[in-house]
């Protein structure tokens, strides 16, 4: 309905702003992170969104889209609120909340005040395959790390089996990899991870 507001900063404080447009002055509620954003400047654009309620229609701003994109995101998530929403975004960066949901870390959103572990999963449950989408290199980043360690777990299980068809139990097989890992990293092949776990 109004997709943003472009005038003079009237008013900054750490939730809302006045901004006036033609003589008009619009009071904007918005994170801290948005507050800090805007700085002293004496004009300003915020994108926004009209909340409406029985009792209330309340504007809220946002510094650029990827924060208001965020912000629809979450107040589409059920037992989350357009308040809820704006202390999650005041508590942590986009960014943060994107690898939070993209790599199912349930503590960094529970750690925001008011957020309960039933609603920081449900958060995540119902968000993992909209958010990141929007910023490539974080989205190609974290998906490249879920492979790697796909792929490193794979050859870890390809060298216990090898060890274990030589003759080796197990646990003695399991362990010797687990040491050669610890002392060379993750990155071995299997060749090499079956032939220094032979050494030890």
């Amino acid at each position: 309905m109004i997709a943003y507001v472009h005038g003079n900063l009237v008013q900054k404080e750490a939730t809302f702003l006045i901004i006036d447009v033609g003589g008009i002055g619009y009071h904007i509620k918005v994170s801290l992170n948005t507050s800090s954003a805007i700085g002293d400047q004496p004009t300003c654009k915020i994108y926004t969104h009209l909340h409406i309620r029985e009792d209330a229609h309340t504007l809220y701003g946002f510094y650029d889209l990827l924060e208001k994109k965020m912000f629809l995101d979450l107040i589409g998530v059920s037992g989350v609120g357009a308040n809820t929403a704006l202390i999650i975004l005041s508590s942590l960066s986009t960014q943060e909340i994107t690898q939070a949901i993209l790599r199912e870390d349930v503590k960094t959103i529970q750690s925001v005040k008011g957020i309960g572990l039933k609603t920081a999963q449900r958060i995540i449950l119902d968000l993992k395959d909209k958010v990141g989408k929007d910023d490539p290199v974080l989205w190609e980043n974290l998906h490249a790390g879920k492979e790697k360690r796909t792929s490193s777990l794979k050859a870890q299980e390809e060298a216990v089996l090898a060890l274990i068809a030589l003759g080796i139990n197990k646990q003695t097989a399991e362990k010797n990899i687990d040491a050669v890992i610890k002392q060379k990293g993750q990155d071995l092949p299997v060749e090499e991870l079956i032939k220094l776990a032979l050494k030890i």
